[in-house]
């Protein structure tokens, strides 16, 4: 076996060992933050457990592609990036019914959650910190977290806005900002896989 052949090896081994830690702390907090979301009655709670499901998604479809060919990599770049618009989607459609039908959103639940949502996210960025600039499946994998932590913070301000202002706006308006950030994150997966092609 050559040397190229050993490193290659070694660091499948450590992404996989990444990705796998990623999808736990991923799948744990989606169950977290969907249950207190619908409790809070929180948009961007539930906005932000969805993008901890389309993270979870994303990080079991990179293990997948680990030591595979490139063209799957790519593949599963692409399906990361189309299932990451999917559920900005699905979160705005939310937003409208929430928009129609009222809310009332509890601003300790959405600070809460959204410190402990931040805390893991900020876990996973650092896992993923060395792995930024490798292949497309992990890069993507890179986009998602970085989004999150935006998203995560977003959540905190908001729940205090909500509890300074007396209103639903500001967690309306977060789950706005966190489905644009969703769908943005999406495009760019999707640039990047159409680019490590050419």
């Amino acid at each position: 076996m050559s040397d190229c052949d050993c490193h290659d090896s070694a660091n499948e081994i450590q992404e996989r060992s990444v990705l796998w830690t990623l999808l736990a702390i991923n799948g744990g907090m989606f169950v977290a933050e969907m249950i207190l979301g619908i409790v809070a009655d929180s948009t961007g709670l539930v906005a932000d457990s969805l993008d901890m499901l389309a993270d979870a998604t994303v990080y079991g479809i990179a293990l997948w592609a680990v030591g595979r060919a490139a063209s799957a990599k790519r593949g599963a770049a692409r399906f990361s990036g189309w299932f990451q618009i999917a559920l900005a989607v699905g979160v705005l459609l939310d937003i409208i019914r929430r928009f129609i039908y009222g809310s009332d959103p509890d601003f300790w639940f959405m600070l809460g959650v959204g410190v402990a949502a931040l805390i893991a996210n900020v876990t996973c960025l650092a896992l993923l910190a060395k792995h930024r600039k490798g292949e497309v499946h992990m890069r993507a994998s890179w986009i998602f977290s970085k989004n999150d932590v935006i998203a995560n913070t977003g959540v905190i301000l908001a729940g205090a806005l909500v509890h300074f202002t007396g209103t639903r706006w500001p967690d309306l308006s977060i789950g706005l900002l966190i489905t644009v950030v969703v769908f943005r994150g999406g495009i760019a997966i999707l640039k990047d896989a159409r680019n490590s092609g050419e």
